[in-house]
């Protein structure tokens, strides 16, 4: 058979086409035989000459070297196209051989290349094909030397029917794929079998020149010999770049294939390169495998894959099926097998006739002569081998082109799949969270992206475990960890493998429910908040815990069709809400209104202070007993123009957690001292008492920016007064004790704000650079009413005497307070009934309205305050 199509069986065929092909391949055997009897019968008898008989040998050995220097050209994936020399000795057989013996030669060739191919699953459709071809090439030659009579070229008819057999295998291998659904459009096919019948011609007139030359001509048959060795060397030369050709397509394909493998398992959604077990890619594999034996003509080839070492390894053929008796699951067997010791990376060539007693048992196992055998290394462990057995050509063999090939092909495949490995892993991490394994706030982003748009509803919860911070301060930030883990597996637990669900940072998490159960999200959030308030058990400690939940629905968002960002978005202001009555609350847009609006104030702070909405107000402190107006408290005031007068309680703790609280800070200080420098430029010595912020004190280079504004003010350091609370101080002492004892070194005075509400002791007293103490108005006010606020407030006094510091009580609003404050011995009183905070205009007319100038004990100029 010569320039026809061939199609190798696909690794997973379906049922109707092999069926459709195989009554095919009955019909035209069946057709065959018919056409051979009825050509047969119908051809002129010719006296047999014994001479002829020597002819089928001869015509069998030409058939079968014709076929071994057959050409394969893929058309397509599993479809090759053979060239060979089958139409010399077909022409020849026609100028001198009658029909019976050619048809003869002809198929005991075919069938015997077949069968030494192992190529079964054909039989039937080639042998029909040779009966076919034959018979029509003696049909067609005898009709053209009847047309021609005895005047045409005597060689007229064999070249004619020669070239029509290479259109009729052309047409019916056409047929053939079609049946199989493998059909090519209608311009490649004309472009082949054009390709086809130029070979076709080729070889026809080399065949009939060549009998010419040695009919006819000395020597001939010696030059003839020659011309064909020069015609075999080409075809040979012409099949090695076609070969190189296949080789660099096949490398590229499986290449490109690996990295396309494992794309479904590294999104948001797959599975981490260790968990995925390849089930889904197998397919993936099986083409590659098909693709290798397509490639080296082999009867099988065996796949052995193992992405991961702790996986088990994946076994996949391609071709004729392994025996039953080898056990592909079976590790120990694998282990032990001697085919399969594979140090190094080079390729072992195994033949049974020459092997030892262990690999002649191997290669029995698996019903194979010969096997090519090469492992698959990655950069740092053994990803597997391939297998490849006997050769389709039994009498060639495995030569050395295929054992580089398949070196090639696994160096190519080994560094595929280290690379697919390595972009899973890299794809996993950008989606997933490395402690817990759940997805991130990018993963969490493209796994909801698509079922939200999806589902009639979609609700986004977020969790937020609210004990995180204090036990990584307790127990350290390992034991944190663990509570983090733990948890997101009781979320998982109760929402289900197939909820998206993520860790957006520290204890915080976030779900997505869509349709049914977002109808249910009260239900579903309580039982959340339920299991992570559950105890965790720390070593041999039981910590308890306890959650918020938030959630958002499509339904409430204010954005038409909003995404996952602006559903978690709205999630986290209602966490924000939640109070600890209120431990669950949904998102509602007026909610929104608040935070946007904390939103504009502090991106918009900065500019207020330059254009001057940020001002400073004060408010007076007055000595005790003798009622000396001593200083004032700077306090920050800021009249929006959209938003009218906003309270310091709204947007200075969102000024602080933005980081422009040292803009703040700053600017109150700069004012203060301004304040300061025009008393002093007056005669007066009155101090101005600036708050300090928590990120203040953590600031090393802020008794620089101190000193440098006392010097630019030229202020003496002791008329300024920072005060800070306790608890700013101990939320790091480690890092605002030294800042501290800076400012109190340069004569700054420094006081404790809020005292009695914090960590307050003698301890902590005599730990802290301190020069005052500020009793908190909360118990100043209730002096009155409440005996205990009374008695902390005297021995808050007694305290701060006995350590030598100035005592200040704030909040004093009434006549009684004061006096009773008066006889406990306190220092300064502040508050409502000496006066409100004032704007600076307003507090220099209060100085002067309510103050008179008299001379001090030291001969300097003091006011105090008139009745």
């Amino acid at each position: 058979m010569s320039d026809h199509a061939s199609a190798t069986a696909p690794s997973a065929p379906n049922r109707s086409t092999n069926r459709a092909f195989s009554v095919f391949a009955v019909l035209l055997l069946v057709a065959g035989a018919l056409s051979a009897f009825v050509v047969g019968n119908w051809l002129p008898d010719t006296e047999p000459d014994v001479r002829l008989y020597w002819t089928g040998p001869l015509l069998v050995i030409g058939f079968l070297l014709a076929e071994q220097l057959a050409i394969n050209v893929d058309v397509r994936s599993g479809v090759a196209w053979t060239i060979s020399f089958t139409e010399i000795p077909l022409v020849l057989g026609l100028l001198v051989a009658p029909f019976e013996i050619v048809l003869a030669a002809h198929v005991v060739a075919g069938v015997g290349t077949l069968l030494g191919r192992r190529v079964i699953d054909r039989a039937v459709y080639n042998a029909g094909l040779m009966f076919m071809e034959i018979s029509v090439a003696f049909a067609v030659a005898e009709l053209v030397k009847r047309f021609l009579g005895a005047d045409g070229p005597f060689w007229a008819g064999a070249f004619v029917g020669t070239i029509a057999v290479p259109l009729l295998a052309s047409v019916l291998g056409l047929t053939a794929l079609r049946v199989m659904g493998k059909g090519m459009r209608v311009a490649p096919s004309l472009r082949l079998v054009l390709q086809t019948l130029v070979v076709a011609l080729l070889n026809t007139s080399a065949g009939l020149a060549g009998y010419e030359i040695a009919d006819k001509a000395p020597w001939g048959g010696l030059l003839i010999g020659l011309v064909f060795l020069g015609i075999t060397a080409i075809y040979l030369a012409y099949s090695g770049l076609l070969r190189e050709q296949r080789d660099l397509e096949a490398l590229s394909e499986v290449s490109l294939r690996v990295a396309r493998s494992g794309r479904h398992a590294t999104g948001p959604h797959g599975a981490t390169p260790e968990e995925d077990d390849g089930a889904g890619e197998d397919d993936d594999w099986q083409l590659i495998a098909e693709r290798i034996r397509e490639q080296l003509n082999a009867n099988r080839v065996v796949l052995r894959l193992r992405t991961d070492p702790q996986a088990p390894m994946r076994t996949l053929v391609a071709g004729e099926p392994l025996p039953p008796g080898l056990r592909r699951d079976d590790p120990r067997v694998l282990r032990e097998d001697a085919m399969l010791q594979l140090p190094g990376t080079h390729v072992r060539y195994f033949r049974i006739v020459e092997a030892g007693e262990e690999v002649s048992e191997s290669l029995t196992r698996r019903d194979a002569q010969e096997a090519l055998v090469v492992p698959l290394r990655g950069a740092t462990q053994l990803l597997g081998a391939v297998e490849v057995h006997d050769r389709l050509s039994r009498w060639r063999g495995f030569g050395k082109a295929d054992i580089q090939l398949l070196r090639t092909l696994a160096s190519h495949l080994s560094t595929a799949v280290d690379n697919r490995r390595l972009l899973a892993r890299l794809r996993h991490d950008a989606y997933h969270d490395p402690l817990t394994g759940l997805l991130n706030r990018p993963g969490f982003r493209e796994a909801a992206n698509e079922p939200m748009n999806e589902a009639d509803e979609a609700v986004v919860v977020r969790i937020d475990l609210d004990v995180l911070s204090t036990v990584s301060d307790a127990l350290g930030q390992a034991w944190g960890n663990r509570m983090v883990v733990a948890a997101g597996r009781r979320l998982r637990d109760e929402l289900g493998p197939e909820v998206p669900l993520a860790r957006l940072e520290g204890g915080a998490f976030a779900a997505l429910l869509l349709d049914r159960q977002a109808e249910r999200i009260q239900e579903i959030a309580e039982r959340l908040r339920a299991a992570l308030s559950v105890p965790y058990p720390v070593d041999r400690l039981t910590v308890e815990a306890g959650a918020v939940v938030g959630w958002a629905t499509t339904a409430d968002c204010e954005v038409e069709d909003p995404d996952p960002d602006a559903l978690l978005q709205r999630a986290d202001v209602a966490v924000r809400a939640t109070t600890d009555n209120e431990p669950l609350r949904q998102y509602a847009p007026s909610m929104g209104q608040i935070f946007l609006r904390r939103f504009q104030l502090v991106t918009q702070f900065r500019s207020a202070v330059e254009t001057g909405q940020i001002s400073v107000h004060y408010q007076p402190k007055v000595a005790l007993p003798s009622r000396q107006v001593v200083g004032a408290e700077a306090l920050v005031r800021w009249k929006h123009p959209e938003f009218g007068r906003v309270d310091p309680d709204e947007f200075v703790p969102a000024v602080e957690a933005t980081g422009l609280v040292d803009v703040l800070t700053d600017f109150v200080m700069d004012k203060a001292l301004e304040r300061v420098r025009r008393w002093i430029d007056r005669g007066l010595r009155m101090s101005i008492a600036v708050n300090l912020s928590v990120r203040t004190l953590a600031d090393e280079e802020f008794p620089d920016r101190v000193a440098a504004a006392l010097k630019r003010h030229e202020v003496p350091p002791e008329l300024l007064t920072f005060e800070l609370t306790e608890s700013g101080v101990m939320a790091d002492p480690e890092r605002a004790l030294p800042v501290l004892r800076r400012l109190h070194a340069m004569g700054v005075v420094l006081a404790v704000d809020d005292f009695g509400t914090g960590y307050s002791s003698l301890a902590y007293l005599r730990q802290l650079p301190v020069d005052e103490v500020k009793i908190d108005k909360s118990f100043v006010l209730g002096m009155g009413t409440d005996l205990g606020d009374m008695a902390v407030v005297r021995s808050i006094v007694e305290l701060g005497h006995s350590l030598g510091l100035t005592v200040v009580a704030e909040g004093v609003e009434d006549d009684a307070a004061r006096d009773q404050l008066v006889g406990m011995g306190c220092d300064i009183a502040q508050g409502y009934l000496i006066s409100r905070p004032l704007s600076e205009d307003r507090f220099e007319a209060w100085l002067r309205a309510r103050t008179v100038q008299v001379r001090g004990a030291r001969d300097e100029t003091v006011l105090t305050l008139v009745h």
